[in-house]
């Protein structure tokens, strides 16, 4: 018999590893599609490594033949350009959504028959917002493809390579307050990655058309999410209300001081116009409070990079 074979976006990276590692408990046979094949591989021989080569189609389409499943995680948080391998990459969200709007044409074409595309919560077409509206300009391709498909819509992904909660976390443990953009109460429903991969997983062997909001059990504002984390860790700190814009430019200059972009001011817009959250009842079983008592004494202890992780393409995520 056959070995049905999957392949996962991003196997090396974040949510894309934990996708990775449910499917081979389940015995299936799995590639991986990266820019990184070179990072270290925490599955040995057992993942099959093809580069993306978006701009060589006829390859892309080779690398997704006789995938039964396609699990998408490709994006880009935020557009910025950096050097990778003594050579000058632009990293934009116009970029991500032609490239996989020609992942998606590439699947088509190999006869793909699922495509889990991870996505996120309320995109919308007329966002201002380049994330929510490229996410919804690949949903809309998607649904119109005619391939068989799962979107899941995560907000805030939290786990061992985190960024955002792990850098709330050193952000409390580094500084005299915290700041809080405007009154901080446009709310959050972070879900586990290991839950998000198994949505994925669970998807994948389905074939009617879903959208499913991909949120976890417990819903905070960013004032009271801060609160808890800080309460958890044991490092208490005054909760203070800024103006966004000075709370933004904070965040730059510490961005600055650690070499990264700490949150980019199209990020405080989405938080502040409460699009991380839906009322769809979760989909996630992890509570994040939970989890963050299970790691309080690691949490935040090391800043997590995000240009770190776009720059070295050879550490795995969690040393970088």
């Amino acid at each position: 018999m056959t070995q049905e074979l999957h392949v996962v976006t991003g196997a090396f990276g974040y949510s894309g590893k934990y996708i990775a590692t449910r499917l081979l408990a389940e015995s299936r046979r799995v590639r991986t599609l990266t820019n990184s094949v070179q990072r270290a591989n925490p599955f040995g021989g057992k993942v099959e490594v093809r580069p993306f080569d978006f701009d060589r189609p006829d390859e892309l389409v080779e690398s997704l033949r006789g995938a039964d499943v396609l699990y998408n995680t490709y994006w880009v948080r935020f557009n910025y350009g950096c050097e990778v391998r003594n050579h000058y990459s632009f990293f934009k969200h116009a970029d991500a959504v032609k490239n996989t709007l020609a992942l998606f044409e590439a699947a088509k074409k190999a006869g793909v028959q699922r495509v889990v595309h991870v996505s996120i919560t309320n995109p919308s077409a007329d966002s201002p917002l380049e994330y929510f509206s490229g996410k919804a300009r690949l949903e809309k391709a998607l649904i119109e493809s005619g391939l068989s498909c799962a979107i899941l819509r995560p907000t805030v992904i939290f786990g061992k390579e985190d960024i955002l909660i792990n850098n709330i976390a050193w952000t409390l443990r580094h500084l005299p307050v915290f700041g809080v953009f405007g009154d901080g109460q446009y709310r959050l429903q972070p879900i586990y990655v290991d839950d998000l991969a198994a949505l994925a997983v669970e998807q994948g062997k389905r074939r009617e058309n879903v959208i499913i909001d991909a949120t976890g059990p417990e819903t905070f504002t960013y004032r009271d999410l801060a609160k808890t984390i800080g309460g958890i860790i044991g490092v208490k700190r005054p909760i203070i209300s800024v103006p966004p814009a000075l709370g933004y430019a904070a965040g730059w200059v510490i961005g600055k001081l650690v070499s990264d972009v700490l949150i980019t001011w199209p990020e405080v817009k989405g938080l502040m116009a409460d699009l991380l959250c839906t009322d769809s009842p979760p989909a996630g079983k992890t509570r994040l409070t939970d989890w963050t008592r299970e790691h309080k004494d690691t949490l935040g202890k090391h800043y997590a990079s995000e240009l770190a992780r776009r720059k070295n393409r050879d550490q795995a995520y969690d040393k970088l």
